[in-house]
């Protein structure tokens, strides 16, 4: 076994563990719910005994993760820089483990439309924390008032806008694939509006 080797199998091992304590297990119960006796468990957590790819595939499962993510090794790319799109005051980073999802801050000066024709709908869910200010959430016929750290998140195909009250705001959101595609299509339409 070279270095290498043995460096990720003591990871694997203390992720095992870790994942095992997380979920406030004994080894009794991870070995009931991987069908595996408490006492192999154990050897395993400790390094006596020999990882076999059959048991990692049970615990992962047991463990509600991935064999990938329980072998995972690559850190070299952990920073992340976003790309600014200075016309609608937005930073966005993509979220590497999922391409799929991506992280936007955004600067809001405008209110959110009143009229609800020029609120957006599309496929997809979002998730937005206001970092300062005072952000008006429209969804539908309803209007929210969220204030710095509050936090929202709803299914895009609802009509949504989302503006500032009383001064600038600051949000981040987070963007599923849908709902990220769906405010790309409607950034190049013209309208001055602020998609949620």
């Amino acid at each position: 076994m070279t270095q290498e080797d043995g460096d990720l199998d003591s990871l694997v091992r203390k992720r095992l563990r870790a994942l095992r304590v997380a979920q406030g297990w004994s080894l009794e119960e991870l070995a009931k719910r991987a069908n595996l006796s408490q006492s192999s468990l154990s050897r395993i957590e400790n390094g006596q005994r020999r990882l076999a790819l059959d048991q990692l595939v049970t615990l992962a499962r047991a463990l509600d993760t991935t064999l990938d993510q329980l072998v995972e090794t690559a850190t070299d790319d952990v920073i992340t820089s976003p790309t600014i799109d200075a016309a609608h005051s937005r930073m966005r980073w993509t979220i590497r483990a999922d391409p799929g999802m991506s992280v936007v801050r955004q600067r809001l000066t405008e209110p959110p439309p009143e009229n609800q024709a020029r609120m957006r709908a599309h496929p997809g869910r979002e998730w937005l924390v206001v970092l300062s200010g005072t952000a008006i959430l429209m969804l539908g016929h309803r209007r929210f008032r969220l204030e710095a750290n509050q936090a929202a998140e709803f299914p895009t195909m609802m009509p949504h806008a989302i503006g500032a009250e009383g001064g600038p705001c600051e949000i981040l959101g987070i963007f599923d694939r849908d709902a990220r595609r769906g405010h790309q299509r409607d950034d190049g339409d013209g309208d001055e509006s602020t998609p949620a």
